[in-house]
């Protein structure tokens, strides 16, 4: 495969996880790092601009770069994730899915998602950011 046809393919693919990734923020079953990390290595494999573009993004730039270099989660975002992961999947299940056996995949998929994150370290408020600045 040519050099040019296989970079633009990492970036479309790259976009596209980055995408999938935004609308995982909320939708309750669809992961958002995952897609992320995929986005990630996308990038780095065929553009250091968006690289470095969704490292330094903002709104999600920091917290995908922690995780890559397993820096972890202020407690301030933990709690948050799990609040909305648990509100959103409440609502789903409340409001979304009848079927008892969806239900319980939907709750057994917070469970594994809320362990994840009370797994992945946690840090002091903004110190990734100051060392996500300083490289």
């Amino acid at each position: 495969m040519p050099e040019k046809l296989k970079k633009g393919l990492l970036i479309f693919a790259g976009t596209v996880f980055t995408a999938t990734g935004i609308i995982g923020i909320f939708v309750p079953i669809l992961p958002t790092t995952p897609f992320l990390l995929l986005a990630a290595a996308c990038y780095l494999r065929s553009s250091q601009r968006f690289y470095n573009w969704l490292l330094g993004n903002r709104f999600f730039g920091a917290y995908v770069s922690n995780y890559l270099h397993g820096r972890g989660m202020p407690r301030k975002i933990k709690i948050a994730t799990i609040f909305l992961l648990w509100l959103t999947i409440s609502c789903s299940i409340i409001f979304a899915v009848q079927a008892l056996v969806i239900r319980i995949i939907l709750l057994v998929i917070a469970v594994g998602v809320m362990v994840h994150i009370l797994l992945i370290k946690t840090t002091p408020k903004d110190q990734g950011q100051a060392e996500f600045r300083d490289q």
